[in-house]
């Protein structure tokens, strides 16, 4: 399967729990963290919730 490698390029300050929640689940904890997940329809999911706080880059 497909893998992402996603890098949290924004701050969660100031965001909804919800959105918190969701990069905590991601494994992203720091800025400029970048953490490498398959590519499965919940991962995705949790990517679009968050997009406006992360960069994405899908490999093979």
């Amino acid at each position: 399967m497909a893998k992402v490698s996603i890098k949290q390029v924004k701050s969660g300050i100031d965001r909804s729990e919800r959105q918190k929640r969701t990069l905590a689940a991601l494994g992203l904890r720091k800025m400029h963290q970048v953490v490498e997940k398959e590519a499965t329809p919940q991962i995705l999911g949790m990517i679009e919730k968050v997009k406006h706080l992360v960069e994405v880059e899908t490999r093979g």
